[in-house]
This record gives C-alpha cells, sequence and structure tokens, in this order.
C-alpha cells in the first residue's frame, strides 16, 4: 500500500514520481512533473511544470529545464563536460521548453573558456543517440536526427535540420533554416537557407520547401534563390559576394539573415 501511495503523486504539487527514482531533495520540479523508474536527479536540478522524464535517466549538474519537456528513457542531462581543461567548475545545462528529446540523448554542460553554459532553445525534436558537448548553443524549432554528433561550442540557427550520423566539428556555425543531408561530415560553417550534401560536403541549393513551410511568400524564396546565386554560381570572391548581397539586403530583408551571418563567419563557409 505504501508502494502504491509514494508511485502515484505527491499531493503538494501533482508530482508524479516513480518509488524507485532517487531525486535530491534540493532538486525543483515544477507541478506535474512525472519522472521514471531508476531515474536519478541531482540537487542542483530545475524542472519546469509539464515535463516528463523516462525511465533511467539521469540528470545532473547545474541544469535547468523548461516546461512540458519530454525527456524519454536512458538520457543524460548536465553530465561534466568530455573537456580535458574542465576541472569541475560549476558550470551550467539550459534548455528551454516544449523540447522531444529521445532515447541516449547526451548533452553536456559548458565550460568556463567560453560562456560557461550549453544552451538548447525550444520546440526542438532531437532523435536518438543525439550528442550536443559542451558550450554548444541550439536554436528553437530544430530537427536534429538519430545518432548526429555535435562537438564543443557549435552553433544551430532556428528551424535548421541535420540529418542522421552527421558530424559537425567544434566551432562550426550552422544557419537559420540549413539543411543538412544524412551522414554529412561538417567542417565548415553552413549559411542560412543553404542545403548541403555529399562528402566532402557541397552546397545543393535553397530549403525551398522548408521555407514554403514556414510561410515564406514566392517572392522572399525568389529573392534567396538570387542571393544564392550570388554567392555560389558567380565568379565572385567570397568578400565581393558579401558586398553585392549586401546590396540585395536593402530591398530584401530575408537576405539580411545571410549577410549577418556571413560577417560573423570564423571558420569560412561550405562553398
Amino acid at each position: 500500500m505504501h508502494k502504491e501511495v509514494d508511485c502515484v503523486m505527491q499531493a503538494a504539487n501533482k508530482t508524479l514520481i516513480h518509488p524507485t527514482a532517487i531525486i535530491d531533495p534540493r532538486a525543483r520540479l515544477g507541478h506535474n512533473v512525472s519522472v521514471g523508474a531508476y531515474s536519478v536527479i541531482d540537487g542542483d536540478v530545475e524542472i519546469g511544470a509539464g515535463s516528463s522524464v523516462g525511465h533511467h535517466c539521469v540528470i545532473t549538474g547545474h541544469a535547468r529545464i523548461g516546461m512540458e519537456n519530454r525527456i524519454f528513457h536512458f538520457v543524460s542531462l548536465g553530465e561534466a563536460n568530455q573537456d580535458k581543461k574542465y576541472n569541475n567548475e560549476p558550470t551550467r545545462l539550459e534548455i528551454g521548453d516544449r523540447n522531444t528529446i529521445r532515447e541516449y540523448c547526451s548533452f553536456n554542460r559548458g565550460t568556463i573558456q567560453d560562456n560557461g553554459v550549453t544552451t538548447i532553445g525550444s520546440d526542438n525534436w532531437l532523435m536518438a543517440y543525439v550528442h550536443i558537448a559542451h558550450d554548444c548553443v541550439v536554436g528553437n524549432h530544430t530537427t536534429i536526427a538519430n545518432c548526429t554528433q555535435l562537438a564543443g561550442h557549435v552553433q544551430v540557427g532556428d528551424w535548421a535540420t541535420l540529418g542522421g550520423f552527421t558530424g559537425v566539428h567544434q566551432f562550426v556555425k550552422i544557419g537559420a533554416h540549413a539543411m543538412c543531408g544524412v551522414s554529412s561530415v561538417v567542417l565548415m560553417d553552413i549559411p542560412p537557407y543553404v542545403t548541403v550534401g555529399g562528402n566532402p560536403l557541397t552546397a545543393a541549393g535553397v530549403n525551398s520547401e522548408g521555407l514554403k513551410r514556414r510561410g515564406y511568400l514566392p517572392e522572399q524564396i525568389a529573392n534567396l534563390k538570387r542571393a544564392y546565386k550570388i554567392l555560389y554560381r558567380s565568379s565572385m570572391t567570397l568578400a565581393e559576394a558579401r558586398g553585392a548581397l549586401a546590396i540585395e539586403a536593402v530591398d530584401a530583408p530575408e537576405i539580411r539573415l545571410l549577410t549577418d551571418f556571413l560577417s560573423q563567419s570564423t571558420r569560412g563557409i561550405v562553398r
């Protein structure tokens, strides 16, 4: 009878906790959070209302997880990063709202060599075995498919899609609305809106279908295709293309996202 009562609810906030879960009393769990069998949640962890944690998960470190996240079984969140310089400094993992985090994902906390925090936004679809290393910044509405691995300090823009088994080199930036094909090895930055694939990685056009689904107008997509031709199909150097795109962006604000990205790229772009 006692075990049954423990398993049903903590009456104060209607939090459903399996009796085999181990939860530090300092951990802060919001209203209607559920935690599955044999999961472990440490003291410096905050989980927002309506989130669910599956069986055999470990959430540790300084981790803040937002509302209505679905965390499936055997997930590791907030564990010490895999950086040899790390000396147990109090770095963090921060996750937004309404993310789906599938089985065997591992997201590490940041390092003091960067901002000290690994950040994942909201409404992301993160499939099984995805690894997000220290100091990564993942935006909102991304889709990161099975077994994709992000090395340290990687940035992924809003609405980007990464195909399964993709490996991303440290410090790489992936622009908003970009799409990366399956089994890609990403060693250089991928500009916004661009579809890439193959090995070695090459650009294959504008992610038109994705933009249509997100409400981009035909004239906006036409503007971006014109920008793509300037960047990839002209004989201009990258510096010349950036200048030409800056002129195009005056009358086509959607191109501004592309020009801003190019000005901030430090590794060079897939071209």
